[in-house]
């Protein structure tokens, strides 16, 4: 068993006598807490005591007071009675307070109710004196009972306080009893703390000796290092945090070229450094300071003016001191061989100046030279001078290079686009010019090659034509949806307004699926128009169960009976912040996918639980950060995908269906969803036997109540008059029937001129505008910036199905009050008709 050193004796003594004293101390305080409660207790029992006489004799002053008024009806008797019994009253309540059990409350509460009733009986007996007064008196004085309620009050306080005496007798005895452990505890404790600090003090005395003798053998130790240092030809030094040189051997001296190290030694470090590489050098000493092993190389400027190129290598060293990094580094000189290497990137230069793989080859098509083509292509890594071109550039593809070879023997010059293949066997293409080089006699002696690569350009042109045509369909849905919106208006407000109407529960169970399903329409178009148009949807704290619950009722609704659909969601699920429609698109992507994958039926697999990533996770998958993420699984038992297909799945336009059937843009736009959710996505597939997607979302901060919209009656007019304005017969008739319900008063135009018509007739009466921005005749904009200069206060709410950001801006810009989407609900409308009519 391993001997402990000194130092580890007293530090193990010493948290020896940290234990103890804390112990003793805690000890200690648990005796005095005690004592103090005891203390309380013993004060508590006397209180109650107390409390309990003066009860009695405030009840006697009463009953004495009482007679008094009625044997002398002395007014003053009278008015000392009442303020005596409401003494009484604190008394008792202040009984109340002191005792907490519940027997004594029970025992204070039956005295409060006999002193109540032998009171109440003095009160009666005050009134009959009010008529009779000789009768009063002889009833007070000859009544048994009186006396017998005195006595059972008297008898009952006396009760109270032969119960709290001798609780105050078992109180004493435990204050003595605490008192004694109190005294004893802190004897003890002050005898073990001397004990320990005159151990503390004999181990300390003999840790000096001992350091003593170790300092002395440590100086002869250093001095042997000091001189086997001296006598190494690299410059040895160590340098503080400050940046002030702490030690340095002779070589070092000779390099900075000056007498003695006592010039150098305390000062920085820095202005021997070349100004273009100061900063550099200062970075290294830091990351030495923190730790970290660096290395450099630079220019030295010595004392003298001399410039030599240095190459350091620079190790921690932890100081005894304070435990902080030093920076302990071996600079050799370098700078014949900087010399060499910068002779030889001037030579290089001449020839590299392209940016383009410049190579050489004999008429045999072997290569014999080549510039940049190791670093721009990585095509030529692997060449072996003196190899035949053909074999390497141009395996595996249709290029036929006996044709180009035949063009430049004859012509002189080819060019053309050519496929290559990379070391790794990628794909690129390059646009190649070759040139035939002739020897003095004008016969043919090689071939220069310049190729381009052209890779990037031929992708930006693709992606260039695929964003046209998504530009084409993203203007065709938003017409599309223009019209739909429409379309939607007139139902949603319509199934409200039958909701009103209707009593029958089976018709409101009917109006309600109406409902539902029109606004999943209006959500479906949202979601045509966030794909085509990048519209950004509202964030909210959306949960997840009752996403998946909904996907699970379009399977069954909608999938082939074939493919069966399991549930299971984890309790106490946390909820995530984001777009609840991007996040449905997301899951139904996935779901469809699987369902292709299943042609012959199968299972889909949905289930969501909670998961805490931790340091060691995120390091293992670069997107992941540390904290909580709520994990999404879509399973199925599919045919499955090989690996090449998995590392293509989320490229945009890539997909493994027939022609007509698949765009290609499922999941590549699922994973902008996920990754715009601060999110991501892993795959893992196997043929044959299925494929599973977990998506990963942050959970949100809040996981114990979302924000709930309370959906509040909306309030009704006071008959004011309402100008509508649509294009749409269908909304002006819904707009009008669901407003005049709520006791408005409305007005209707098929378009901005008509409006400006009715306006200019009615602008006295009209107090609002509800307007739709694109109509046909007259734009939405034009008619609001008329109807505001005939009437600067005027109130308008625009609407519209479809809107791009910069109409809307422009609209607010114009004073517009409010804005509202197609479609919308006739509570919507109204919400936002009260809110403009409180606000402005």
């Amino acid at each position: 068993m391993k001997k402990l050193s000194s130092i580890a004796k007293l530090r193990a003594v010493f948290i020896l006598a940290v234990i103890v004293i804390f112990i003793n101390a805690a000890v200690s305080y648990s005796h005095t807490t005690r004592l103090i409660g005891n203390q309380q207790d013993v004060t508590h029992s006397h209180e109650v005591i107390t409390q309990l006489g003066t009860t009695l004799s405030v009840f006697k002053d009463a009953e004495t007071l009482a007679i008094k008024y009625l044997v002398t009806e002395n007014k003053d008797y009278l008015e000392a009675y009442f303020a005596t019994r409401k003494q009484m009253q604190t008394d008792i309540n202040s009984l109340k307070l002191l005792t907490i059990d519940k027997p004594k409350q029970q025992q204070i509460f039956l005295l409060e109710q006999k002193i109540n009733n032998r009171l109440g009986l003095l009160q009666e007996e005050m009134t009959i004196n009010q008529s009779q007064p000789l009768a009063a008196v002889k009833n007070l004085i000859v009544s048994h009972h009186s006396q017998e309620s005195i006595q059972d009050i008297q008898q009952l306080i006396q009760q109270l306080e032969d119960i709290e005496k001798k609780l105050l007798q078992k109180r004493v005895s435990q204050l003595r009893t605490s008192f004694h452990n109190a005294i004893a505890t802190f004897t003890i404790a002050v005898l073990g703390d001397i004990a320990l600090v005159t151990l503390l003090y004999f181990l300390l005395e003999r840790y000096i000796k001992q350091r003593s003798s170790t300092e002395l053998a440590l100086r002869q130790s250093e001095n042997r290092l000091r001189a086997m240092i001296d006598a190494e030809p690299e410059c040895i030094k160590l340098i503080g945090q400050n940046g002030n040189l702490l030690e340095i051997n002779t070589a070092g001296v000779k390099m900075l070229e000056v007498e003695s190290a006592d010039i150098l030694l305390g000062k920085s470090v820095y202005p021997t450094i070349a100004p273009e590489y100061r900063s550099d050098y200062i970075d290294l000493h830091h990351q030495v300071c923190q730790g970290k092993k660096a290395s450099l190389q630079f220019e030295m400027i010595s004392f003298k003016g001399t410039r030599r190129w240095m190459e350091t290598r620079a190790v921690p060293l932890r100081s005894a001191l304070d435990g902080t990094f030093l920076h302990l580094a071996v600079t050799r000189d370098i700078t014949i061989r900087k010399q060499q290497e910068h002779q030889i990137r001037e030579q290089a230069a001449l020839l590299d100046v392209a940016t383009d793989a410049i190579l050489v080859q004999d008429i045999q098509t072997r290569f014999y030279f080549g510039i940049k083509a190791l670093n721009v292509f990585m095509v030529f890594c692997v060449v072996r001078f003196g190899k035949n071109a053909s074999q390497l550039l141009y395996k595996d593809s249709n290029f036929e290079p006996q044709d180009a070879y035949s063009q430049v023997l004859h012509q002189g010059e080819w060019h053309g686009e050519l496929h290559q293949l990379t070391k790794d066997g990628r794909e690129i293409i390059t646009e190649s010019r070759w040139t035939l080089v002739k020897d003095e006699k004008g016969l043919p002696k090689s071939i220069l090659t310049v190729n381009t690569e052209i890779t990037q350009k031929k992708l930006i042109e693709a992606q260039l034509l695929r964003s046209q045509r998504l530009e084409s369909i993203g203007t065709l849905a938003g017409g599309i949806a223009h019209d739909l919106n429409n379309v939607l208006t007139p139902i949603l407000m319509s199934v409200q307004l039958l909701q009103m109407k209707t009593k029958d529960e089976q018709h409101s169970q009917i109006l309600r699926t109406l409902e539902n399903n029109a606004k999943r329409g209006a959500n479906l178009v949202k979601q045509v128009l966030s794909f085509a148009r990048g519209i950004e949807g509202k964030r909210t704290l959306v949960e997840i169960k009752q996403l998946i619950y909904e996907i699970q009722q379009i399977i069954t609704e909608t999938f082939p009976k074939s493919i069966v659909c399991q549930i299971n969601i984890s309790e106490n699920l946390w909820q995530v912040w984001g777009d609840i429609t991007q996040l449905h698109q997301v899951l139904m992507n996935l779901v469809v996918n699987a369902r292709d994958a299943m042609l012959s039926g199968g299972t889909i697999k949905i289930s969501a639980e909670n998961f805490l990533i931790d340091k060691d996770y995120s390091q293992i998958n670069i997107d992941a950060r540390i904290g909580s993420y709520i994990v999404l699984t879509v399973a199925d038992s599919g045919i499955g995908m090989s690996s090449d297909i998995q590392e293509r799945i989320f490229e945009p336009f890539f997909t493994t269906k027939e022609l007509g059937k698949g765009t290609g843009l499922g999941l590549s736009t699922a994973i902008g969803i996920i990754k715009n959710h601060n999110g991501f996505i892993n795959v893992d597939s196997e043929v044959n036997k299925g494929t599973q997607f977990q998506v990963y979302l942050p959970a949100s901060n809040n996981r114990e109540v979302a924000n709930i919209i309370v959906d509040t009656e909306p309030i009704a007019g006071n008959g004011e008059l309402i100008l509508v304005v649509d294009d749409e017969i269908a909304i002006r008739e819904i707009t009008k029937s669901s407003l005049e319900s709520y006791n408005y008063r409305v007005m209707t135009a098929a378009d901005g001129v008509e409006a400006l018509a009715i306006y200019a007739q009615h602008k006295k009466e009209i107090s609002l505008v509800i307007l739709d921005i694109m109509m046909p005749t007259m734009d939405g904009l034009i008619a609001i910036r008329t109807l505001q200069k005939i009437n600067p206060e005027v109130k308008i709410i625009a609407m519209s199905g479809l809107v791009s950001n910069h109409k809307i801006a422009e609209a607010t810009g114009m004073g517009v009050q409010g804005f509202l989407a197609k479609p919308c609900t006739a509570k919507e409308l109204l919400r936002k008709i009260s809110i403009v009519k409180t606000s402005c």
